[in-house]
């Protein structure tokens, strides 16, 4: 009689420590970006000089368990790209319709680029190393960047500057790697990208 008594306060005491464990588990938190506060800038080298400009990030979001990021996956809007560096406005009306053509983001056709965080490992304090899924002009590649991730209950801010190879989005125009004979008409194949995401909890 006493062992089952026993037994029967075990099992008891086991469904009520899953119980209680289940319902205080730390539930994931989804951080919406605020595309107001949120920021993202391009720099495009090539061998005689660079340009520069912004570009919108559209919508996305953030998941993270309020210790670490879980996920998460950010569009920009590559019909919003912009210049700032060109003040003759015909030459910039022209650097802004190439940049949109076939020869390099083909904006009618693939109106937004994607990121997809596939793993955020933090390293130290608020540094963290991203990995994700880049998604331009249809194709995907995993890239990874160093970023600089604070959160509190309410809000997440994620600085990083990612650098992309774009040949491997075929994007090849003026690459020197696929027009030996380009000379100083060369442009670099990696972009930078420029991000200061704000996101903040539904």
């Amino acid at each position: 009689m006493m062992k089952k008594i026993s037994m029967s306060l075990i099992a008891i005491a086991a469904v009520t420590a899953f119980a209680f464990t289940t319902t205080n588990a730390k539930k994931d938190t989804t951080y919406s970006i605020d595309t107001k506060s949120t920021t993202a800038t391009w720099i495009g080298r090539k061998v005689t000089g660079e340009h520069t400009g912004g570009i919108t990030i559209s919508k996305g979001s953030i998941v993270s368990d309020g210790k670490s990021i879980k996920g998460g996956s950010f569009e920009f809007d590559m019909n919003s790209i912009t210049n700032t560096d060109i003040t003759d406005q015909g030459y910039h009306d022209k650097l802004i319709g190439h940049l949109k053509s076939a020869d390099f983001f083909s904006t009618e056709k693939y109106p937004t680029v994607k990121f997809e965080i596939t793993k955020a490992t933090l390293k130290s304090g608020n540094d963290y190393d991203v990995v994700g899924k880049l998604t331009i002009k249809g194709i995907a590649n995993e890239i990874a960047f160093p970023a600089l991730i604070k959160m509190d209950a309410k809000t997440i801010v994620t600085v990083a500057k990612i650098m992309v190879n774009r040949t491997k989005f075929d994007i090849k125009y003026g690459s020197a790697a696929f027009f030996e004979s380009i000379g100083d008409k060369a442009i670099s194949d990696d972009f930078e990208l420029n991000i200061n995401i704000v996101a903040t909890a539904k």
